[in-house]
């Protein structure tokens, strides 16, 4: 198993990321809408909004699988987000990165992958929308085309996400951006 390379700008990503303020929030209709449209359009068992922290990758929205996320070292995102296009992984068993990969030998035994990487407002790649298949498969490109149409709809919700819980002036949390901070804070007590 290749685990995926840090990028060159990981310091700016990481803060254009923690500025969206979206990180281990609760689940969103908004978000899990276009996943389920991706499981659907794509007929795959599953389809996430992966955002990669320092060390973890966690799941905005899970159409298909439980975790809410994963250790970034074996994540295919965390590969994804290296790349200025779609990355496709038609069979997860022949490639050289992957073969040996626990999500690949283990469940949720993924054999194609295909995500399309998710920019911040800055630019920085802060995780995909992807899908997953236990089967391999091909990715044609109408296919990648739709894909970046439900990324740009996906980069779009995250936006809309910081605009409402930050001041656009001082970039500081608002009201509304405490309150759900709150929110989440104690729904882990």
């Amino acid at each position: 198993m290749k685990a995926p390379e840090i990028p060159a700008d990981e310091a700016q990503r990481l803060s254009q990321l923690r500025a969206l303020n979206i990180m281990n929030t609760p689940a969103e209709e908004r978000f899990d809408r276009l996943t389920r449209l991706a499981r659907r359009l794509y007929d795959v068992p599953i389809a996430l909004v992966s955002l990669l922290e320092a060390d973890h990758q966690w799941f905005k929205s899970a159409q298909g699988y439980e975790p809410k996320g994963s250790p970034r070292n074996i994540s295919f995102c965390g590969h994804a987000i290296l790349q200025d296009e779609i990355m496709i992984v038609e069979d997860a068993q022949k490639d050289a990165r992957f073969y040996d990969n626990p999500l690949v030998t283990g469940e949720p035994h993924i054999r194609f992958y295909a995500g399309c990487p998710l920019r911040a407002p800055g630019g920085a790649k802060m995780g995909t929308l992807c899908i997953i298949g236990r089967e391999p498969r091909q990715f044609t490109e109408e296919d990648q085309a739709t894909m970046r149409d439900l990324a740009a709809m996906a980069e779009a919700e995250l936006v809309a996400f910081q605009t409402a819980t930050c001041d656009e002036l001082t970039q500081i949390t608002n009201r509304r951006g405490f309150m759900t901070l709150g929110q989440i804070k104690l729904s882990r007590k």
